[in-house]
């Protein structure tokens, strides 16, 4: 996409590391990816929605209506077989309101170690895109490990320490940049969301 169906996107985080990661997997729209910091957003948006879907919808229809710019958001999280899909749509908040990356991980592995059942585990992520208020496009992306007994890693943040892939021997947090960018969760949806911007682009070009 040379010209850019979108010259400015507004993710719509906070966390620095999440914004250089869409950063990253976002460049081939040759668009200005901006945070909600960048925006001056302060307001938050109570993330109400039963599964990742409906949170990532309601996250990027309400920044939406804040700002001048589409507004992709995405709700990621843990799906552990084990605790019964926990902590799922509830990672962020699984250890408690101003837990830290550290104390979540602990408490999972600490569950986790008390079930005494495997360690199997996904990471899901859905994208909803939105303008104005109004959804543009949805996308969803998986990826398949275990659990591992203890973190492993500084290349990540959230739970990547501790998400292993059995077949290359690295957790999330051991991968390259550009190995987390073909193999994460958040890198599928996103290659999906570019597949369908993609189609829209050539849409429009020969209407």
């Amino acid at each position: 996409m040379t010209n850019p169906l979108f010259p400015t996107i507004v993710v719509a985080t906070r966390n620095q590391g999440k914004l250089r990661e869409f950063q990253s997997l976002l460049l081939p729209l040759n668009s200005d990816i901006l945070s909600l910091a960048d925006m001056s957003v302060v307001e938050d948006f109570e993330e109400t929605g039963q599964t990742f879907a409906e949170n990532a919808r309601l996250k990027a229809v309400s920044y939406s209506r804040l700002v001048p710019f589409p507004v992709l958001a995405d709700d990621s999280g843990l799906v552990v077989a084990a605790l019964g899909g926990r902590p799922g749509v509830h990672s962020a908040r699984y250890a408690g309101d101003g837990a830290s990356d550290s104390d979540r991980v602990q408490k999972l592995l600490g569950e986790l170690e008390a079930s005494g059942g495997g360690r199997e585990a996904r990471f899901v992520c859905n994208l909803a895109l939105a303008q104005s208020g109004a959804v543009l496009h949805e996308s969803e992306g998986q990826c398949p490990g275990i659990i591992a007994a203890e973190p492993r890693g500084t290349n990540g943040f959230g739970y990547d320490p501790v998400f292993y892939f059995p077949s290359l021997g690295k957790t999330l947090a051991e991968l390259t940049e550009a190995e987390k960018n073909q193999l994460s969760h958040r890198a599928q949806a996103v290659s999906a969301l570019l597949r369908q911007l993609r189609h829209t682009s050539i849409v429009n070009r020969q209407s």
